[in-house]
């Protein structure tokens, strides 16, 4: 299908999947106490469609630095508002909750705000220089991956508040992808916070580099 050149980013395909996206989200949280089937679905939906704004963005060759924002405080807010019931949930485990809520929020946005200060044309553009832990994570498939089984830990969390679920060998489905899915979303929080680490570096060589170019420019004007 062709979709016509424009210039008007709001109506962009990706970003359309975007708002659609945030709309689910809310529907997710209005009924996350009350409706797991409505809420479950919206959310995961939501979260699914995190794949496919990106594989339009793609397609249409429409990737902006909108969309970009729109899509990383749509992940970062869908996921905070999880993690804020399943503290109401299970508030024996509220401060790990409240952990990872931190780390994922802060570190992604001092990541991303370090990609436009160093003028990296996307977050998720790396080069040779780069971390390697940061290359390996944004190859498509890893990401996916690591995205995904973020997302099933917590749902699967919020389903067993309500139900177990389908049993497999009398064990609960839900309980079982949980427990798989655990060592990962630990690793997605690792991983947050080597972001914060190079992102801490990459801006901390921008102070460097303008500083000593300040302290320079006032060595030319002494000297004249």
């Amino acid at each position: 299908m062709v979709i016509p050149e424009h210039d008007n980013v709001f109506l962009f395909v990706p970003n359309l999947i975007g708002y659609a996206r945030i709309v689910l989200a809310l529907i997710a949280f209005w009924f996350m106490s009350t409706n797991y089937v409505i809420s479950g679905w919206c959310y995961a939906t939501s979260a699914l469609l995190d794949a496919v704004d990106g594989h339009a963005a793609r397609t249409f060759n429409q990737s902006t630095r909108f969309g970009a924002m729109l899509d990383q405080l749509t992940d970062r807010c869908g996921t905070m508002g999880l993690l804020v019931t399943l503290s109401y949930f299970y508030p024996q485990y509220m401060f790990w909750f409240q952990l990872s809520m931190a780390i994922d929020v802060a570190c992604h946005w001092l990541y991303m705000q370090t990609s436009v200060v160093v003028g990296k044309s996307s977050h998720k553009a790396t080069d040779l220089n780069e971390n390697i832990i940061m290359r390996i994570y944004y190859q498509k498939d890893v990401l996916t991956f690591m995205c995904c089984v973020n997302e099933m830990f917590y749902i699967c969390l919020y389903l067993l508040h309500f139900t177990a679920g389908p049993l497999i060998l009398g064990f609960s489905m839900f309980k079982l992808l949980a427990y798989l899915s655990a060592p990962f979303a630990l690793l997605k929080s690792l991983i947050s916070c080597v972001h914060a680490y190079v992102a801490g570096q990459d801006l901390a060589a921008v102070d460097k580099r303008e500083r000593q170019e300040k302290r320079a420019k006032e060595a030319s004007k002494r000297s004249e």
